[in-house]
């Protein structure tokens, strides 16, 4: 049995990669051919065996048996009734026997509707078994936490196979009256599993609660609603509105139920910064938890559908829960935040009258429980709510002009609370009450003199005098948003004005302190002033957009002034103290002005809307006093930030940048590359901003390249090729990209200078690409090699080469040299190759070139061939597919959800007011 159960697995688990696809498809056939006969053996043990562990060997062997073989062996032979009645009851087999029922109920039979009555009858055997294990009125929960591990394992095992088959078969079951009580119990199984205090277990139980709730809303989206025509047909099975509704009946008792569940049991949102620990302590959370985040998202998506399904119960239920906080019946920092997480999850998910009148009395109970609380844990706690769930709402702020105003205004007074986490929170959700509601702080609104943003900029210094830097940053951005929706330019530039005002008061005072004394720029913290200075600039560079440029003119100058002094006064430290002085405190500031200068730089230019101002007024002093630096400063002085400035410049002047291609090249190109390509390790941030900035040339200003020297252009190609020899996929992803972008760059030239390309590069290009290609440790982009070799043959079949690749072959007969060239180079490379196996292979490129995805299963093919032989693992050889199809069903998954209103978090929506 155990020989058995290991074939299963290699055959029909593990072969994917591991063998070729002739192979693998020949041994499924003969497995399938010869499996009756293991069949009846299995059979044979389970009917007449009287020793336990054979027979649990047996059922262990059935249950990955179960989810290939043909459906005739499961429901045509006494295979689910002994798995039933002779199996089940038995505590030893009880969870192997589930987790086969789970499997058999996990199988589709709408191509098979003479199985159903086997379903159907395996449906009521099962519950009718179950109620005899464990009746309907046990304590669950209880019997969970003070179960043994099997018993535990138990009633994990049960909400699998009760979450499948409803998953699966429930329509089956609807429509058979005689099993709705079965189908009333099977719901209350799973209401009581889902109160289990067990993470794994509840996520089992989450996500059939998710499946029933997104069909019943999906089969009749409420009329009220605008809804997308996506919906996947499989969703789609009850058409009729009446029928709909008597469907949603038949669950409303259950889904009242699971509601106060999910409400109860409500994960923490990313967004809340303030938590309870295991201590019972509140503090500021540090870590993201990444599992109680999608938690989080499957909790909310569900509790919006069970919202749609019934409004008047999700805000009864609420309701009701935030009474009893008030009255302190119920009252814990644990039930009052999942209440409130619960309350800010649904946000979209009601009409907009009942969802104003609704968070009026949540906002209204919360202010009244804060001022009623003692204490600056509970108040930090209700803050940090009240935050979260006001930051959800940004329909409703907009709408509603004063209660707007107060809550920012309550955010304010909250930035002044030292409580850990709290002022953060305040921040957070003011940059997104910002990014939503940004027109309304700068329009004159009713009954107000001014806009309200004047306010905020004459209290500013008052507003923030409690921040961190970090936190005055997050502000200054927030400010900028509203800013920027400023229609009118002098009104904007006044503004802007208004809100650097502090930061270049700082700027001055210290500039002039610089000049008066260049002795100053050694004390840490006038350096640690610069940043946060520039720290705050390039925050409300980011919201600001091009209209920066207002600020950017006064501190321009003086920024590349200081930027010259600093890499003098560092270059110096180096020399005098070596690779010690460049990691000491005294430098690493230093080096951390730069990088802020050159951020600052970098994100006003990628936003830039005048190319012309950028390139006759901005680029000429930048250059002079940043490229030549860089060049000449030592490589571990060098920031790698100004390969993301020259990429900036590339990609937003595009062609007009062509005549400096050179200068810059000339700048950064070599020096960078000599400090990269002694190892795939060292200065990774040089390594990825060298090859991004080389494939925005490639893309933007192709022309540029073309007029770099000979030796120089050489020194390009070596340089990508080195890219995608690396082991880091994101670089070796570039350097691909980047190499066939070139080629496509090339094929559009004039003829001469294509085809001296081609007489330099192509063969050796097309040795390094399967060398690399062949490496194990760079199969994760098979995909864009497969992609640039069906290229590269596409340009010989369709003649587009005509110089002599051999150099004194006729070049009409390019093809043949290029075969027998390419079947001597693998012979070399893979002596254990048969001649026969190489040529097919080879034969084969040439042929499936003109459709990339054969062309990869053909060198996939290859691929294994090598690996069966060297016993390395193949399974990245699939990586793509995998990533592939993930990212499909994100897709698919997110036009359902933008489809149903209230899906999606408020901030995962662009809708910001412009």
């Amino acid at each position: 049995m155990e020989i058995l159960r290991l074939l299963s697995e290699e055959i029909f688990d593990y072969s994917s990669g591991t063998m070729t696809q002739a192979k693998t498809r020949h041994l499924k056939e003969s497995m399938c051919g010869e499996f009756q006969q293991v069949f009846q053996l299995c059979l044979f043990v389970m009917d007449n065996s009287t020793n336990p562990p054979l027979v649990a060997a047996t059922l262990q062997t059935l249950l990955l048996f179960l989810n290939w073989i043909p459906l005739g062996y499961v429901f045509e032979t006494n295979l689910v009734p002994s798995l039933i009645s002779k199996f089940l009851p038995v505590p030893m087999f009880r969870n192997v026997t589930l987790k086969c029922l789970t499997e058999i109920s996990a199988i589709s039979i709408a191509q098979y509707p003479q199985y159903e009555k086997h379903i159907k009858d395996m449906f009521r055997d099962t519950l009718q078994q179950l109620q005899q294990v464990l009746p309907l009125q046990t304590d669950i929960k209880a019997v969970y936490s003070k179960g043994s591990d099997d018993e535990q394992k138990f009633i994990q095992n049960l909400a699998m196979f009760l979450a499948s088959y409803l998953k699966e078969h429930v329509q089956i079951v609807e429509k058979s009256p005689e099993l709705h009580e079965q189908l009333g119990n099977t719901l209350r199984y799973v209401t009581l599993i889902s109160q289990v205090d067990e993470t794994e277990i509840f996520k089992i139980c989450l996500e059939f609660w998710n499946t029933l709730s997104s069909e019943l809303y999906l089969e009749h989206p409420f009329k009220t609603y605008t809804t997308a025509s996506y919906f996947p047909s499989s969703l789609m099975k009850t058409p009729f509105e009446s029928q709909s509704q008597t469907r949603r009946k038949f669950y409303d008792a259950t889904l009242s139920t699971v509601r106060t569940i999910m409400i109860e049991r409500m994960a923490k949102p990313e967004e809340v910064l303030v938590v309870e620990n295991d201590q019972g302590e509140v503090v500021r959370e540090f870590m993201k938890d990444t599992d109680s985040i999608n938690m989080y998202k499957l909790m909310r998506e569900t509790l919006v559908y069970l919202t749609h399904l019934d409004t008047v119960d999700t805000e009864r239920i609420m309701t009701d829960k935030l009474h009893r906080q008030v009255d302190g019946s119920e009252w814990s920092w644990k039930n009052l935040n999942t209440l409130c997480w619960a309350i800010g999850s649904i946000s979209g998910a009601m009409h907009e009258e009942d969802e104003m009148r609704f968070l009026v009395t949540v906002i209204k109970e919360l202010l009244g429980l804060c001022e009623q609380k003692r204490g600056k844990d509970n108040k930090a706690i209700i803050a940090s709510n009240i935050m979260y769930i006001v930051g959800q709402y940004p329909r409703f702020l907009r709408a509603h002009w004063k209660f707007l105003k107060t809550v920012v205004n309550k955010l304010f007074e909250f930035m002044h609370e030292t409580h850990d986490g709290v002022q953060d929170m305040a921040c957070d959700t003011f940059i997104k009450i910002a990014q939503k509601c940004r027109r309304h702080f700068v329009t004159i609104q009713v009954s107000e003199s001014y806009p309200f943003i004047d306010e905020i900029l004459l209290n500013l210094r008052s507003i923030i005098c409690d921040l961190g830097q970090q936190q005055v940053q997050t502000f200054y951005e927030a400010i900028g948003y509203m800013i920027a929706s400023e229609a009118d330019d002098g009104t904007q530039a006044s503004l802007i004005e208004r809100l650097m005002a502090l930061p270049n008061q700082i700027w001055d005072e210290t500039i002039q302190m610089i000049k008066a004394n260049p002795e100053a720029l050694k004390d840490v913290e006038c350096l640690k002033q610069f940043a946060n200075v520039l720290r705050a600039n390039q925050r409300a560079c980011i919201s600001l957009g091009n209209v920066y440029v207002h600020q950017l003119k006064k501190i321009f100058y003086d920024s590349l002034q200081l930027y010259k002094l600093l890499s003098n006064s560092i270059s110096a430290a180096v020399v005098v103290g070596g690779d010690l002085a460049n990691k000491g405190p005294f430098i690493r500031n230093m080096k951390t002005v730069k990088k802020e200068i050159l951020k600052i730089l970098s994100s006003w230019i990628s936003k830039a809307t005048n190319p012309q101002l950028v390139y006759e007024y901005f680029l000429p002093p930048m250059f002079e006093a940043i490229l030549l630096d860089y060049k000449t400063n030592a490589p571990d002085a060098r920031e790698p930030e100004v390969l993301t400035l020259m990429r900036s410049v590339v990609e937003r002047l595009e062609g007009s940048i062509t005549p400096r291609i050179p200068e810059i090249f000339d700048g950064v190109f070599q020096c960078t590359l000599e400090m990269i390509n002694k190892n795939f390790e060292e200065y990774p941030e040089h390594r990825t901003n060298f090859f991004l900035l080389l494939q925005a040339v490639n893309q933007k200003c192709f022309a540029g390249l073309l007029t770099i020297p000979g030796p120089q252009f050489k020194l390009i190609i070596d340089s990508i090729v080195w890219a995608f020899k690396h082991h880091m996929r994101n670089v070796a992803e570039i350097g691909l990209q980047i190499l066939y972008q070139m080629f496509k760059n090339i094929a559009a030239q004039p003829a001469d200078v294509a085809q001296s390309f081609y007489k330099a590069y192509y063969l050796v290009l097309l040795e390094h690409l399967f060398s690399v290609a062949s490496d194990p440790t760079h199969s994760g982009n098979l995909n864009l090699f497969s992609t640039i070799l069906a290229y590269m043959f596409t340009l010989i079949d369709d003649k587009k080469v005509v110089v002599a690749l051999g150099g004194v072959n006729d070049p009409s007969d390019n093809m043949t040299f290029l075969q027998s060239y390419i079947q001597q180079m693998l012979k070399s490379a893979f002596p254990h190759l048969t001649e026969s196996q190489i040529k097919i292979t080879v034969a084969g490129m040439f042929q499936l070139d003109q459709d990339v995805g054969q062309f990869k299963e053909h060198l996939r093919d290859f691929l294994v061939q090598i690996k069966e032989f060297t016993g390395d693992d193949e399974t990245d050889l699939f990586i793509e597919e995998r990533e592939g199809l993930l990212k499909k069903a994100q897709e698919d998954k997110r036009k359902i959800q933008m489809a149903v209103p209230g899906i999606l978090n408020p901030h995962e929506i662009d809708d910001m007011e412009d």
